[in-house]
């Protein structure tokens, strides 16, 4: 196979001196009134008067803060699925699907052309910070596996059609850049994940793959099924030539003990992606903690509002101009798709302002307050893997739910798999380091736990191997980018869940 790595390089060494000599806030404020004009004659640039906005705070001014669901009733349902001229002027002929990880209902993101552009420039720039990094590389001597769902899509109008975003994608490869890619057409196309994982388990190992990307929890069973046709334990055994392994989706924290693990002895790295059905977002340009490089200057613009605020009728919104570290901010997102001031669901935390960088904590609907205790996402998520780590165990899944009080205290109880069930004992011992990192991590924690103040130790129950698969798969809702809820903060959905899961 022709090895275009070469090119790459070319390509990487010009966008390195353009990232160089970009400014943040001029490159946004540009950005964002290029959006504007391009979409001051749809109808939702006509209704908020887009034609009079000459800055950032015209627009704040302007638009208020929507959700997804705002959209869809006041925006895209009505004239669903022929959007053109609706929040954007040309036709939208894609929609990603994305189930929502809460409610679990299946949302139609619009994707226009220029955001397929926006999310190829994406993709490239994180191969322009590896191929910085690995000067040697030949990610491009063979090829690039994206562990997705179906790459079959629905046709919901002449000329417009729905599917996994993955699907879309390579619907646009032109023909000679499909050989590059991986799984061929026919397995691609399988809807059903079990069958199309095990052909994917029984093929990817004979290929010459140098690039492997998708969600964690999906790539570890799609290694351990390669591990039981006894085709490779590890990533040296199963991919020699494996350079790069990007993940993305989840917090990678409870994650990341086992993917060093299967990377022993190999010369791949390990970077982080953040990709999302409404575009693109940032890229790792540097080391695991040092966070994800926001794309400035790639038909997106950012907004961060405060997540203690994000439902007040009137919250601040800073901008990459006015954003500071260590705050918790939800994300809002305006887009070459059609969104304006939209509130992704994801929660950030500003690490660099010089070269806006965020490390993603979680999801705005995943806080957890049960009791009053107030834990985020990312407090969570880094509490399982400390817990973890004290037992020597590795984590494949878990979510939380509670147990409200009917007379004595309340409790959260976390349904945890690992990858090999420890004795009761360490299953102990992990619900105790559990409580000892989530006291530490939050005050209003360790304020409710102390002396069984309001809220009793957590409870630990053992979901057996591959558990999760199994109830994602009666959801309807396994494989591809589905991900695990890591709450469920409805108490029926999660007396459910621990029915089905522990049965």
């Amino acid at each position: 196979m022709l090895d275009t790595t070469p090119l790459l390089r070319l390509y990487a060494a010009w966008r390195r001196r353009q990232l160089a000599r970009l400014d943040p806030a001029a490159t946004q404020e540009r950005l964002l009134l290029r959006l504007v004009a391009r979409a001051a004659d749809t109808r939702f640039g006509q209704t908020h008067e887009f034609h009079r906005i000459r800055s950032v705070a015209d627009f704040q001014a302007q638009v208020p803060l929507r959700r997804y669901e705002d959209f869809w009733r006041d925006w895209w349902q009505p004239p669903f699925p022929t959007l053109r001229g609706a929040t954007w002027p040309d036709p939208v002929p894609f929609f990603a699907l994305s189930s929502g990880t809460t409610s679990g209902a299946t949302k139609h993101i619009p994707c226009t052309a220029a955001m397929l552009r926006s999310n190829t420039r994406a993709a490239l720039d994180l191969l322009v910070h590896h191929v910085t990094h690995r000067p040697a590389s030949r990610v491009f001597g063979g090829q690039s596996f994206m562990l997705g769902g179906s790459t079959d899509l629905t046709t919901v109008a002449p000329g417009i059609v729905a599917g996994d975003l993955s699907g879309i994608a390579r619907a646009r490869l032109p023909a000679w850049a499909r050989r590059f890619g991986f799984p061929p057409l026919d397995i691609a196309l399988m809807s059903d994940w079990e069958t199309k994982l095990d052909r994917l388990a029984a093929t990817a190992p004979k290929a010459d793959i140098r690039l492997l990307t998708g969600t964690p929890s999906w790539l570890l069973i799609l290694f351990e099924q390669i591990a039981a046709k006894g085709l490779g334990d590890t990533a040296p055994e199963a991919f020699p030539r494996l350079e790069l392994l990007v993940h993305g989706g989840v917090n990678f924290a409870p994650y990341r003990p086992r993917f060093e693990a299967w990377l022993a002895g190999s010369k791949a790295e390990l970077r982080e992606a953040y990709p999302a059905s409404e575009g693109f977002l940032a890229v790792a340009d540097r080391g695991p903690g040092e966070g994800l490089r926001l794309m400035i200057d790639n038909g997106l613009f950012f907004e961060f509002v405060p997540m203690d605020e994000l439902d007040r009728p009137h919250p601040t919104r800073h901008w990459v101009a006015t954003m500071q570290p260590g705050i918790d901010y939800a994300l809002v997102l305006s887009s070459c798709a059609g969104l304006w001031a939209y509130v992704l669901g994801d929660t950030v935390t500003v690490v660099d302002r010089a070269t806006p960088r965020v490390l993603i904590t979680g999801r705005t609907s995943w806080a957890v307050s049960f009791f009053g205790e107030h834990l985020i996402d990312a407090e969570i998520e880094t509490a399982i893997a400390a817990a973890a780590e004290a037992i020597g165990a590795m984590v494949t899944d878990f979510t939380l739910g509670a147990d409200l009080p009917t007379g004595g205290l309340g409790g959260h109880v976390f349904l945890v798999e690992f990858e090999h069930a420890p004795a009761p004992a360490r299953i102990s011992a992990f619900a105790a380091a559990l409580d000892r990192k989530l006291a530490a991590l939050n005050d209003d924690y360790r304020a409710h736990r102390a002396e069984g103040f309001g809220l009793r130790a957590p409870e630990v129950h053992l979901v057996a191997p591959g558990g999760f698969a199994r109830w994602m798969k009666a959801q309807g809702r396994l494989g591809g980018q589905n991900k695990v809820p890591r709450v469920i903060g409805d108490p029926a959905r999660f007396e459910a869940a621990r029915r089905a899961l522990l049965a």
